[in-house]
């Protein structure tokens, strides 16, 4: 067992008070977006000594930290990725490639020569990044495509010239070609509208909302919303062709390859693919590639995936992803329950685990560690059964 801490990522969409607060630290000023708990070579976790990268440390004995059944699958190396996210801002509208997308691409960027840290550059790695993200407060989002006939009704009667080109678009054709045409519209450099033809949708939103007569006023706020953020960017008015989504605390959702998705604002606990490739197309300043994003991009309809918990035990709930990159569960130790750690963590193989509440006892065969909010442990595939005392809540990535 390996005390681990979190890379911090001062993205700046990140909250400034979100996440330091959750780790009882003091606020710095600067944007808290996510903390990475894991060994993907950008950002590994670094062991509680400071002095190795848990990258390192898998590299140095790959098998008795992962086990055979993980390094017949994935070979030497950690296949998820475990973050806190703290949006205050909505991210960039986005998509992540399929593995053999991503290793084509990968491999032809490094044959060209670009940098790895280039801004040039679309793929960190040659990996997939399906996810999974659990809400830990009220959290906001946007993920897929809505039906042509959904999109129809909500783009309609805005009377605004690039609404009615829209509507124009997904009339004539409507199925998943008449969405893509319409996004492709919004989004493809050469094609995409002006500032002043989204600001005008956008402000007709506003009014619509305003008048009570929106057929959905989340999305009409959220376009509001992103309008301020970002005026002008074509992705905001492509909010009005996508799915929002609203979970509540214990409640997950996971986003497959090619689903374009943006998050909009909460805390969250989110697990992955162990990779760092993300095309955009927008809602961001970061480098946006439409057009390599449109290869990746599904427009098929189809509502937001919700992951139900499943009791695995008494006081264990598991998300199961439809992949074998990642699970997640989450333990909660009863009120009154004994410090001396008795309740069992199910789970094998190599595993991150994550307090998120209280003040937890861990114990494996290797020894014992005590973990508060926002600490972290790293437990090798060798190292047998995880027990925990105390009082709060744990969460374990493992895989399947």
């Amino acid at each position: 067992m390996l005390r681990i801490d979190g890379f911090v990522q001062h993205y700046a969409w990140g909250s400034t008070d979100v996440l330091p607060q959750f780790l009882s630290r003091p606020a710095d000023g600067q944007p808290w977006a996510e903390i990475w708990f894991g060994a993907h070579p950008l950002a590994p976790s670094t062991i509680a000594d400071g002095a190795r990268g848990l990258d390192a440390v898998i590299a140095a004995a790959p098998r008795r930290m992962l086990g055979d059944s993980v390094m017949r699958a994935f070979g030497p190396a950690l296949p998820f990725l475990l973050k806190l996210i703290a949006p205050a801002e909505p991210l960039s509208l986005q998509v992540h490639p399929s593995k053999e997308h991503a290793q084509e691409s990968f491999a032809a960027e490094n044959a060209a020569g670009i940098p790895l840290d280039s801004h040039g550059r679309n793929y960190r790695d040659a990996n997939h990044k399906p996810e999974m993200l659990m809400a830990l407060t009220p959290f906001e989002a946007l993920c897929g495509f809505r039906t042509p006939r959904k999109a129809l009704s909500i783009v309609r009667g805005l009377d605004t010239p690039l609404s009615d080109q829209l509507t124009q678009l997904i009339t004539e054709h409507p199925s998943a070609h008449g969405m893509r045409a319409a996004f492709r519209r919004l989004v493809t450099p050469a094609l995409s509208p002006s500032a002043e033809e989204v600001g005008a949708l956008a402000e007709a939103c506003r009014r619509r909302l305003d008048s009570g007569e929106s057929p959905s006023p989340r999305i009409d706020a959220t376009v509001s919303t992103l309008q301020a953020v970002h005026p002008g960017d074509p992705g905001v008015a492509a909010a009005l062709l996508m799915n929002p989504v609203s979970l509540q605390p214990g409640e997950a959702m996971f986003v497959p390859d090619g689903i374009i998705h943006s998050y909009q604002s909460g805390l969250g606990i989110e697990i992955m693919a162990s990779s760092d490739n993300v095309l955009r197309a927008g809602l961001t300043s970061k480098k946006v590639d439409a057009n390599e994003l449109l290869q990746c991009a599904s427009v098929a309809a189809a509502p937001p995936i919700r992951i139900g918990p499943e009791q695995l035990t008494e006081n264990t709930a598991a998300y199961f992803s439809p992949i074998d990159d990642f699970e997640l569960s989450i333990t909660t130790l009863p009120d009154g329950a004994s410090f001396y750690p008795s309740i069992r963590v199910p789970g094998q193989g190599p595993r991150i685990l994550l307090c998120i509440e209280g003040d937890v006892l861990l114990q494996s065969d290797s020894g014992r560690a005590r973990v508060r909010p926002g600490d972290a442990v790293f437990v090798s595939a060798d190292d047998g059964a995880v027990s925990v005392g105390g009082h709060g809540r744990i969460v374990q990535a493992s895989v399947p």
